[in-house]
């Protein structure tokens, strides 16, 4: 009985250290289903994308967050599978295994719950996030807050390819920033990061970009094509800005 509860224990302990890790993750950037991905996967020791790792290895709290999880998990899931092993080894009787699988099913299942519940889940985030930035030394941000993400407005990562509306242009030639799209970076093919680039920077195929803006300005963009389709399509969306803005002034 004893082995049962610590294996709930020490399953409630990696929940904990793994939500922990997801909120520190989103709060170097990351996106909150990226961060939760890379999370559990470190903890599990499962591994990543190449894309992915690169966006870990290459920030210092990310990566001291995620070799952390790295050990903890190691030490959690031998010791997990231990606890379960002795759990059932020391049944001895029929009636009594059954109910150690009882007590474990239904401490799981309450687990589950639990876990997956919004109303807590947002409690423990704001703790765990508070408890972050006021005693530890990373240097964290919370970005979507900062900059008031949405359902309307959104962060994404572009990729320029062959035949799109983007492709050998430069920002000037573009006007992105009359649809209300803000280009925040360009990723070159060799790694290369353009950060705040300016009107004469051009894109190119297999550029990835990164651009904030509202959601459905971003989805037309990402399936906007060379041409005169394309440019029709800019067109479009300049108006549809222009009336937004001229909206929100009315109502002030």
């Amino acid at each position: 009985m004893f082995a049962i509860i610590s294996l709930i224990v020490i399953i409630v302990v990696s929940i904990i250290v793994v939500r922990v890790a997801t909120i520190a993750l989103t709060l170097t950037g990351l996106s909150t289903p990226l961060a939760r991905f890379q999370a559990r996967s470190a903890f599990t020791s499962t591994g990543f994308t190449s894309s992915e790792t690169e966006k870990v290895m290459r920030h210092p709290v990310r990566r001291k967050i995620i070799m952390t999880l790295m050990i903890l998990g190691n030490a959690g899931i031998v010791t997990a599978i231990s606890s379960l092993i002795i759990s059932f080894v020391g049944a001895d009787s029929n009636t009594g295994l059954w109910l150690r699988v009882a007590l474990l099913a239904g401490g799981l299942s309450l687990l589950w719950m639990i876990a997956y519940s919004e109303w807590i889940d947002q409690r423990i985030s704001r703790i765990i996030q508070n408890a972050l930035q006021r005693w530890t030394d990373l240097e964290i941000r919370d970005y979507a807050g900062l900059l008031h993400l949405t359902d309307d407005y959104i962060v994404v990562e572009l990729n320029v390819n062959p035949g799109d509306w983007l492709a050998e242009k430069t920002l000037n030639e573009l006007k992105l920033d009359s649809e209300g799209i803000l280009v925040l970076g360009i990723e070159k093919p060799d790694t290369t990061y353009v950060g705040a680039p300016r009107g004469e920077t051009e894109l190119e195929v297999n550029d990835r970009v990164l651009l904030y803006g509202k959601a459905s300005v971003l989805r037309n963009l990402d399936e906007r094509r060379s041409g005169a389709g394309g440019n029709w399509e800019h067109h479009k969306a300049v108006d549809e800005q222009k009336r937004s803005e001229q909206e929100q002034i009315s109502q002030h």
